[in-house]
């Protein structure tokens, strides 16, 4: 109990100070000078990913001309790893722009998830603690990554990058004189060495508040490790030892005061933040390619979230009603990759989630085209004996598997049965900013007369508008559609899938009338904008009327005119825009009095994101990420990120309801590479979503430049509820619980309102059906807060790499108002193998001449055995990680342990290589062989050669040629 009620308290701390962060700058620094875990982080990705790119496509023949350095931006490197780099090309970094922002995010939400946690920040010389959280953090990301599930390793990725950087933050290798990486710090095979003793004195007093010197020199002399004490409870600390310093601090007013951090350019040790910032940088790099080495560079590119293209994602129904269904998401899918297979257009990758009356998955989430094919068609449709389906829960399993901002496809026929998860599945759409489009067919119509059975034995049901509404409410919340379509009119409807699955498609426009009332929108064509389209959906007797920008109009009686062409499928009226270069001022009016909506899309690379943040205004005026709902009648913040140009000029953001009588104007904060701080004050309670509009100055002429407009599809809702939730830890072993506190509290203009006296129900929900426990309600009473606590447990035959995405939520008594947060966990077994796999060459055959005019007439060929020892988990695999020759493995018994044995043979002209050698565990060996060459074949010698790991090893080959065996 005293252990919880510790937990407790940290978590309250955590919650109502904010400002305790005692590390980089987490996001922003407005001094101009400092860097932030932010900026060291994209750094690190950014020239990581080039690097791979690079490498990849030199390994392709191709060129590679972007020089890799610190100036990299996300555009620049998105273009560099583009395989189509023509002036006409279209390119989208949203998924790059947003994969960073993830990690980014995550890095920075340490400084308040685990503020007081020594081990996470490196504090009170915890080393080991730390390297521990590094290490497993990292094996951690590794597994995730082996599963797909990308988000959850972001998650995971960011977290640990933060730890890692705050080493050089916070200890003394800078001031020990160190230029490199301390990589001891993710080996976590190698001992940590030349610690300072617990009761080492470390520090001496500042002078007065010049702590340039206060290390203590025979520390310095000896190379001995220490970081700073922190507390902000206590003064106490050993005797003789450092502090971290800061207002915060209160170790740093106890002998030897001061402190040694490096935070920011004012720290007690400032005037070596740019070289801790530098070498966090490079250490970061040395993790990435730590990972990228286990898992691979397709893989790795996935993880950073370099990708042209969307996720082909399809929920489908497979009741016996629904053949035709399947039939069509089969042809339209393969229609898709066949079409797009070799482009930039091909899907990045493929969801697949089943549901029936029965239950919902399995879950297929591949990059392998073939894959996905095949578990369409092994779809069949079945059974009919209820009329309600598990929809919901197969798309909350797609929600929780796809990258955030993907179009998901739901094809049904029936009510959901889990409508009870509409509340879950609306949170998890305003989490993941992703687009739900459902497709269903034959609203309130019945197949066969009552009484009678389809060809398959199923029943016949029928859905009514009622029923489907849940669906248009979803639909509108993620900013997609609920097309009504007939099973004979499906193709006609599955046009917007292939629409979706373009490269580089934008909303400009986007709003739903219900009830619904005669009206005109306006909207903005710019110069970038191509094969624009429109969707009006609602009642058959909607018509229209489209007005360009020079003033030629098209009624909805021209299905074929001069502004566009359109087809009718159902509800849906598609409209394929043809703008001719008529840039500027569009309208379209809409004339009907039943519910409906408009949809404006486009091709182009000038988009943006936005996340919600919340201000920490205590130790460091900053940000971190909001989760949940924004505050009713408080402030709210954005931080938008304009991708895709660099001559756009921001010049309004937006917030404005479906309603149109509701705009909030916010005001603009440049925080640099197109990143904008917006702020909103006094939000009314409603519904929003974010308008951008702007100018694209790339023209010097002011009468040239184009307006334009961008709108983000996920709606916004405002709440007076405040829900906060916190993890310890984010893994979970196999068969372990976790429990993770949480606080309900109700606000008044977005403050916490401590007098106020209220009862809210409680949901938990995850989308794997682990069990947990939950209470059902919270009452909170005037001076204190509602709390409680969830609790979560894997089960044992849980794989390791598997995430859970924790929903909870809670709703007033009226159940009229909600907020959530949303909780990722990965499932991560205890890694026991910790070796890496070793490599010994045991024969080498054949010279090289020097002459490099004959050097193709000649190969050489070594072979050599590699092995995880006899306790390890086993070679996993073994690639060429630099290298143009041919490698080939088999598998040998030895001594108890299994030895994979590899031969590779190459050209002369290439005489260097790098085998990487993975475990099953993602431990990572590196073999280096390098021949050096004669002017004439000389006798067979014998030469002595000594590994990293200390083994001599004797081989004989020809004189000159020299062999260096390493463990990198």
């Amino acid at each position: 109990m005293a252990a919880r009620q510790r937990a407790m308290f940290l978590v309250v701390v955590a919650f109502f100070l904010p400002g305790l962060i005692h590390s980089f700058k987490p996001l922003f620094s407005f001094d101009g000078n400092s860097t932030t875990h932010r900026d060291i982080t994209q750094r690190a990705v950014l020239r990581k990913t080039a690097e791979v790119c690079r490498d990849i496509a030199a390994s392709e023949g191709r060129d590679f001309s972007l020089t890799v350095d610190d100036s990299l931006s996300v555009d620049q490197v998105q273009r560099a790893c583009s395989s189509t780099n023509t002036p006409t090309s279209l390119r989208s970094n949203v998924m790059f722009r947003s994969s960073i922002a993830s990690m980014c995010f995550n890095n920075a939400q340490v400084d308040v998830i685990f503020a007081l946690s020594e081990k996470h920040h490196f504090d009170d010389e915890t080393f080991q603690g730390g390297r521990d959280l590094i290490t497993a953090g990292v094996s951690a990301v590794k597994a995730s990554v082996k599963l797909n599930n990308f988000v959850t390793a972001r998650w995971t990725l960011g977290r640990v990058c933060h730890t890692l950087q705050d080493f050089y933050s916070h200890s003394n290798w800078v001031e020990l004189g160190k230029t490199t990486p301390y990589s001891t710090l993710i080996r976590p095979d190698q001992p940590l060495e030349n610690l300072a003793g617990p009761n080492t004195p470390t520090c001496r007093n500042c002078a007065g508040k010049n702590c340039a010197n206060n290390l203590l020199p025979d520390l310095l002399q000896q190379g001995l490790l220490t970081s700073g004490y922190f507390n902000i409870f206590s003064s106490a600390k050993p005797a003789g030892k450092c502090s971290h310093g800061g207002s915060f601090d209160r170790t740093s007013i106890q002998n030897p005061v001061g402190g040694i951090n490096k935070d920011e350019v004012g720290s007690s040790h400032g005037s070596l933040h740019h070289k801790a910032a530098d070498l966090a940088v490079t250490a970061t790099m040395e993790l990435l390619e730590d990972i990228r080495v286990a898992v691979g560079d397709k893989s790795f590119l996935r993880l950073m979230g370099l990708s042209q293209s969307s996720v082909l994602c399809f929920v489908i129904d497979t009741r016996g009603s629904m053949s035709n269904d399947i039939a069509e998401a089969k042809r339209v899918s393969f229609h898709i990759i066949d079409s797009k297979k070799g482009t930039q257009q091909e899907p990045s990758a493929y969801v697949l989630v089943p549901f029936n009356e029965t239950g919902f998955g399995p879950l297929i989430t591949t990059t392998n085209a073939d894959v996905f094919k095949d578990g369409i068609n092994k779809l069949s449709a079945h059974g009919g004996e209820d009329l309600l389906e598990s929809c919901l829960s197969g798309l909350q399993l797609a929600l929780t598997a796809a990258p955030c901002s993907s179009e998901i496809f739901v094809f049904t026929d029936a009510p959901a049965k889990d409508a009870h998860l509409k509340s879950t599945i609306t949170a998890l759409i305003e989490s993941t900013k992703c687009v739900v489009t459902f497709i269903l067919t034959d609203i309130l119509a019945s197949r066969w007369p009552w009484g009678r059975r389809g060809s398959q034995g199923e029943s016949p049901r029928t859905m009514s508008q009622s029923d489907a509404q849940l669906y248009h409410d979803l639909a509108r919340v993620s900013g997609g559609q609920a097309i009504e379509v007939t099973k004979s009119d499906l193709s006609l409807a599955t046009s917007v899938i292939e629409d979706s699955s373009a490269s580089a498609v934008v909303t400009v426009f986007q709003v739903v009338r219900n009830p619904g009332r005669p009206d005109t929108f306006t909207f903005t064509v710019d110069g970038s904008l191509r094969n624009m389209t429109a969707y009006i959906t609602g009642a058959s007797s909607l018509t229209f009327n489209l007005t360009s920008s020079t003033g030629v109009s098209q009624s909805s009686s021209q299905s074929s005119g001069p502004l566009a062409s359109f087809n009718t499928a159902g509800n849906l009226r598609r409209l394929s825009i043809n703008t001719e270069n008529q840039t500027g001022s569009w309208e379209i009016s809409v004339y009907s009095n039943n519910a409906y909506s408009v949809k404006v899309t486009g091709q182009s690379s000038v988009n943006f994101i936005y996340n919600l943040v919340e201000a920490h205004k205590r130790n460091h005026t900053d940000f971190s990420l909001k989760e949940g709902r924004p505050l009713s009648g408080g402030n709210a913040s954005l931080l938008v990120s304009v991708t895709g140009s660099d001559t756009v000029k921001v010049t309004e953001v937006a917030l404005f309801d479906s309603s149109g009588a509701t705009e909030v104007i916010g005001s603009l904060q440049s925080v640099g590479s197109g990143n904008f701080l917006v702020t909103f004050t006094g939000v009314p309670a409603g519904d929003f979503v974010v308008r951008l509009r702007g100018e694209d100055s790339s023209s010097t002429s002011r009468s040239k430049r184009s307006s334009f407009q961008r709108q983000a599809s996920t709606h916004i809702k405002t709440s007076s509820i405040s829900v906060t939730a916190q993890a310890s830890h984010t893994n979970i072993e196999p068969g372990s619980t976790i429990s993770i506190p949480f606080t309900v509290a109700t606000t008044t203009n977005g403050v916490v309102n401590d007098s106020a006296t209220r009862t809210f129900a409680v949901r938990a929900n995850n989308d794997r059906g682990y069990t947990l426990t939950s209470p059902t309600m919270v009452i909170i009473a005037a001076g204190s807060g509602g709390n409680g606590s969830v609790t979560l447990t894997a089960p044992v035959s849980a794989v390791s790499g598997t995430d859970v995405t924790l929903t909870i939520e809670a709703e007033n008594a009226a159940a009229t108002d909600s907020n959530y947060v949303v909780l990722r966990f990965s499932v991560a077994a205890k890694v026991t193998d910790v070796t890496r796999p070793v490599c010994q060459v045991v024969s080498i055959s054949t010279c090289c001449l020097s002459s490099s005019s004959l050097c193709a007439s000649s190969q050489w060929a070594f072979i050599a055995n590699l092995t995880d020892g006899i306790n390890g988990t086993g070679i996993e695999s073994i690639t060429i990680h630099q290298g143009n020759g041919t490698l080939s493995s088999s598998t040998a018994g030895g001594h108890g342990e299994n030895i994979t044995v590899a031969t590779y043979s190459a050209s002369c002209c290439s005489q260097n290589v790098v085998l990487a050698t993975v475990d099953r565990v993602g431990n990572v060996g590196t073999c280096v062989v390098q021949a050096r060459v004669s002017a004439t074949a000389s006798p067979v010698t014998a030469v002595s050669m000594t590994s990293t790991g200390g083994h001599t090893l004797s081989i004989s080959h020809c004189l000159w040629i020299s062999v260096v065996v390493s463990l990198l």
